[in-house]
């Protein structure tokens, strides 16, 4: 080393100072690279982030131009992860869990599927059905039957357990079935529906129906309009051109989304010139601006059908028999399985089959009078049993003597048929007189908005120029 001192201040000036300069290069060069490893490893170690995604080259990676592969945190520090079991996610307290999540699946009800049957193509079994079905709380004997389409989401952990299971059960009510201390429990939630009303015009040119449904309204609410008026108008025969109608029903939302829609709470209905108004009150029914109920005792006519086949006639003949004789009744021409409804309140004293008949029922009402329905495709009342208006007793069909497919329908008033079409229907009874301020208040408001609803939309036609 002395000997290398020696040398270096011997030689001249110029090479000392070339040497000098390029030892400090090379220290520095050598220094710098240690502190960026350094600093580097330090940021690898010590400023990763509890729950990020980094990037981390694997040594097959590192050579190619694939993508690094990615590796999740834990929601623990680095420090612990050697000391401590990394802990579940905090769930609602009413829920209980083993795992960290979840895992959902959403499954469609088929044809055919029992709660057992969805249950045990999900790996759950005969017991978990059991209690399910048994849980404390409201609204689980729903699952004992559930509709074709219906999407059920069960919630299991990790070891298989079912833990939560929602079901809807409208459009703004779901079912809720969870695990809370080993026992499930069973409550319904209701979301809050804003009904917002709208108007509905229509002037029939070919038919009401293609008028109605034009006007906007859905099949369900045509029938009901159709029922609504059908005291007074006979929508078979009585509908003319020209005729129009005015309605007033509802939208339903559920946090600013359409739903469907509702009721209708208010109609006018202008049949050859005269005006019928109905005005829908607390109670569910139809009143007349008066005050008087737009239901009589007894339906025109039983069934929603397409025209009238055969009118009550003295004397017809027979499609089947090929001969003359009294029809004393009127056939409504209907596709097979449309429902019949009682056209009265009353008890059944008929409900079976002949080969003439077909499939019948026979109900008793009050005052004498006898309602007869003949040749249905099935029947849905027995012998004995108590209907009331508008409850479903049986299907349209063919059976018996029938050339096709019709509700043959006969009334009797002291054992005499009368033309069910003509025979005088006394009214229902009107709105209570304890509640007959608050209806005309209603009524009121609803014929000016009637009123107010007609002048629009016929200021908004065009003009005959």
């Amino acid at each position: 080393m002395k000997n290398i001192k020696n040398l270096y201040f011997a030689l001249p000036k110029q090479h000392q100072i070339i040497i000098t300069t390029c030892a400090v290069i090379v220290l520095f060069l050598l220094v710098v690279p240690l502190k960026s490893s350094k600093q580097t490893t330090s940021n690898t170690v010590g400023e990763f982030k509890v729950g990020q995604r980094y990037q981390v080259a694997t040594p097959e990676q590192a050579s190619s131009t694939q993508p690094s592969a990615s590796i999740e945190l834990p929601d623990t520090p680095i420090e612990s992860l050697n000391d401590t079991e990394i802990p579940a996610r905090e769930l609602p307290s009413n829920i209980e869990e083993s795992s960290a999540q979840l895992q959902w699946q959403a499954v469609k009800v088929r044809s055919g599927d029992s709660l057992a049957k969805i249950f045990k193509r999900n790996g759950l079994n005969a017991t978990t059905t059991h209690k399910v079905i048994t849980a404390q709380g409201e609204g689980s004997k729903s699952l004992k039957k559930l509709g074709v389409g219906d999407i059920i989401r069960i919630g299991k952990d990790q070891q298989g357990t079912l833990v939560s299971l929602e079901y809807p059960l409208s459009k703004n009510e779901t079912l809720y079935v969870n695990l809370q201390n080993q026992q499930y429990h069973a409550y319904k939630e209701s979301k809050t529906v804003e009904v917002r009303e709208a108007i509905a015009h229509g002037v029939i040119k070919s038919n009401f129906w293609n008028a109605a449904a034009a006007a906007g309204l859905n099949d369900g609410q045509i029938i009901n309009l159709a029922n609504i008026f059908g005291w007074d108008i006979d929508f078979a025969l009585d509908i003319r051109e020209g005729d129009s109608f005015n309605v007033i029903y509802e939208n339903q939302y559920i946090e600013g989304d359409f739903i469907g829609k509702g009721n209708i709470v208010a109609a006018e209905f202008i049949n050859q010139g005269e005006s019928f108004h109905a005005i829908r009150f607390t109670d569910g029914a139809y009143y007349s601006a008066d005050g008087r109920s737009m239901r009589k005792a007894f339906l025109r006519a039983p069934v929603s059908f397409k025209y009238i086949s055969s009118n009550f006639k003295p004397k017809r003949f027979h499609p089947v028999q090929k001969r003359w004789k009294a029809h004393r009744g009127t056939d409504y021409a209907a596709k097979t399985g449309t429902p019949v409804v009682a056209a009265g309140n009353g008890k059944v004293t008929h409900a079976t089959y002949n080969k003439y008949n077909g499939n019948y029922v026979f109900i008793q009402h009050g005052n004498g009078i006898v309602t007869k329905y003949l040749h249905f495709s099935k029947r849905a009342v027995k012998k004995g049993q108590r209907v009331k208006q508008g409850q479903v007793i049986g299907y349209v069909g063919s059976t018996g003597l029938a050339a096709g497919p019709h509700l043959h329908y006969e009334f009797l008033l002291n054992g005499v048929h009368r033309n069910p079409r003509t025979v005088k229907l006394p009214d229902a009874k009107p709105i209570s007189s304890k509640y007959k301020q608050a209806f005309d208040v209603i009524a009121k408001q609803r014929l000016a908005e009637l009123t107010g609803s007609r002048r629009i939309m016929l200021s908004m036609q065009p003009s005959a120029e």
